[in-house]
């Protein structure tokens, strides 16, 4: 159920809060804080698993990815001295299913 917390939506999962971003983007960020305070966002784009999915959703979902940065990242992905940072991403694949916001508010959706 999604509830508003002053302008904020939000969705309570396992009793945490998770916040809703403009246009529907959920935080990862509130997401990997409640699970696990050590994990970061760039090592969950170390995973081949992740990688696959968001190159399989921007194919279906953005006609402008670009898959051959996406084969490039995904062919690195797994390996201990690769890390790509959200914003890297956006940027090298035109990707529009993550976005990165700096500041007090900020976070990955």
């Amino acid at each position: 159920m999604i509830k508003k917390i002053g302008k904020v939506k939000t969705i309570t999962v396992l009793n945490e809060f998770i916040r809703i971003i403009q246009d529907d983007y959920i935080s990862l960020t509130d997401m990997l804080k409640s699970k696990d305070g050590d994990f970061f966002i760039s090592d969950w784009l170390r995973n081949r698993n992740t990688v696959e999915y968001l190159g399989v959703w921007g194919r279906i979902h953005n006609p402008d990815f670009n898959y051959g940065e996406f084969a490039t990242i995904r062919n690195k992905t797994g390996l201990n001295s690769y890390k790509i940072s959200i914003k890297e991403w956006v940027n090298k694949t035109n990707a529009i299913g993550l976005m990165a916001k700096a500041g007090r508010y900020g976070g990955v959706q």
